[in-house]
């Protein structure tokens, strides 16, 4: 049975534990040596085997002692190395904070402790979440177990690698631009980005304060929404923390919906389509799979309508004021002097500054910092940042119109499949990659990934959904429908089955 533990999603693993067929520990243990043999995937930063395994062994104490325990007790998983934690050292996949460990826990990977999860170590990801690519680790870069050569999708590539590869059955990751849902698309696995506000931002390294936000990677629907429900609620140290209570997402995932039947449980539902999101910008093998997959959704009970997001292009431009603004400020603390990286050699204090930074940071982050500084600079904040922000606004308005008109948004996640490692060096043309992702994020609305394909060279297509705000379960329950009619997100990659 060992054999295919690492199969096992969330909910699957979960109803394991809960029949005491298998032990968490038995599963821990498969697991790390798992994580060990595909380390050349450079999915994880480190690990803890003794750590993990103690906790493994405390949720099958609690178990064999009757006590009444939640669906994750006992389940494995991972977190991005954009979560502080007291167990493991927090880099931000960064020279800047190598080596270092925080004091307090990040109030998502608390949660999630307090659930009963088992923490098998830190991932890797774009240096403090910046990039599309996982190719700014200052430590390595993570490859996509479909094709080695070729990029996971960032920011949140590692934890999508470590799902897609079967290293473990769920992930945290963090989305501020579409790092959750274009790592899941390009690597064949769910991810969903709440609504921002739905998860603590607290002990979240920042990168862009208005946009970053928590969301879970695993195999499905199904096992994604055991893990927002763990992760959502407000936090009072967190001012963006909104407080709104959190549905039982699981209990809802499974819940009917008025006049639908076994063959078409997506009855009422209206999905609009954008015409902006299927233009001549898409590669042909991406929106062959997209439209496949939305014919799937229309048997399925739902009903496609044409809608209009006349700004997506304006997204690109507004998300690279914004974003890089926001940054400039947030990385402003580390100065080699109350933590960070400090050169070993300086003249004065400005001099120690300069360098500790320079040898600190690596070139995306710099540009980013520089990026922000400009905008935000004398003369140039109304210029730039001050128009982003009214053009923002807009976005947001164009979903609301939109909305009007249908019930979740759906198109592809990325206009391409996953692109070769060390294939783009021109940052622009890597940003614009982000087309789909930015208008959502920039709207703070919920989205959703779902493995809805393959295009060119056998590599996986996802579904991007967009719901209104606080619509979560809504989109978890049209996934889930999708997913229990299609197979796509039980492939695995060849070799790591």
């Amino acid at each position: 049975m060992s054999t295919e533990l690492h199969q096992l999603g969330v909910a699957d693993l979960s109803a394991r534990l809960a029949a005491k067929t298998v032990s968490s520990t038995e599963v821990t243990s498969h697991l790390l040596a798992r994580v060990a043999a595909h380390e050349h995937l450079g999915a994880f930063l480190c690990t803890d085997a003794e750590l993990a395994l103690q906790q493994a062994r405390a949720a099958d104490e609690r178990r064999a002692r009757g006590e009444a325990l939640g669906a994750l007790d006992g389940v494995p998983l991972a977190h991005k190395d954009i979560f502080v934690t007291t167990d493991f050292p927090s880099t931000a996949a960064s020279k800047m904070l190598a080596g270092y460990r925080s004091p307090f826990d990040a109030t998502v990977v608390a949660k999630l402790k307090a659930a009963g999860t088992v923490t098998l170590g830190k991932l890797n990801c774009d240096e403090f979440a910046m990039g599309g690519s996982n190719e700014n680790s200052a430590i390595r870069p993570v490859r996509n177990p479909w094709d080695a050569e070729r990029i996971p999708g960032g920011s949140s590539g590692g934890s999508a690698v470590a799902v897609a590869a079967r290293l473990v059955p769920a992930t945290t990751g963090t989305d501020t631009g579409g790092s959750v849902r274009q790592p899941a698309s390009l690597s064949g696995v769910t991810g969903i980005k709440p609504t921002y506000g739905r998860c603590s931002r607290y002990g979240m390294i920042a990168f862009a304060s208005s946009l970053d936000q928590a969301g879970p990677i695993a195999k499905s629907a199904e096992d994604c929404a055991l893990l927002l429900g763990a992760m959502s609620g407000f936090d009072e140290r967190d001012a963006t923390s909104a407080q709104q209570p959190v549905p039982d997402f699981a209990a809802l995932l499974r819940a009917p919906r008025d006049g639908a039947s076994a063959g078409r449980p997506l009855h009422g539902l209206r999905i609009g389509l954008p015409r902006e999101f299927f233009g001549a910008g898409v590669a042909g093998d991406v929106t062959q799979a997209v439209r496949a997959a939305l014919a799937e959704v229309e048997k399925l009970g739902a009903t496609l309508v044409d809608v209009s997001l006349p700004r997506t292009e304006l997204s690109i431009p507004v998300y690279y004021i914004i974003a890089p603004a926001e940054a400039s400020s947030n990385l402003g603390r580390f100065d080699g002097v109350r933590y960070g990286h400090r050169a070993a050699q300086y003249c004065d204090l400005l001099d120690m500054y300069r360098k500790s930074r320079s040898e600190g940071f690596g070139a995306e982050v710099k540009r980013r910092i520089m990026i922000g500084t400009y905008v935000l600079s004398h003369g140039y904040y109304d210029a730039y940042y001050l128009q982003a922000q009214k053009l923002r606004r807009m976005i947001a308005d164009d979903f609301q119109a939109a909305f009007a008109h249908c019930d979740l948004i759906a198109g592809p996640v990325a206009p391409t499949v996953a692109r070769r490692l060390g294939s783009q060096t021109d940052p622009v043309a890597e940003y614009l990659a982000d087309i789909f992702t930015l208008p959502a994020s920039l709207a703070g609305l919920p989205g959703l990934s779902a493995p809805a394909g393959f295009g060119e060279g056998g590599l996986p297509v996802g579904l991007q959904l967009i719901g209104n705000y606080w619509q979560e379960a809504q989109l978890l329950h049209a996934a889930h429908a999708f997913q229990q009619a299609t197979d796509f997100h039980l492939r695995t990659p060849e070799g790591h089955a």
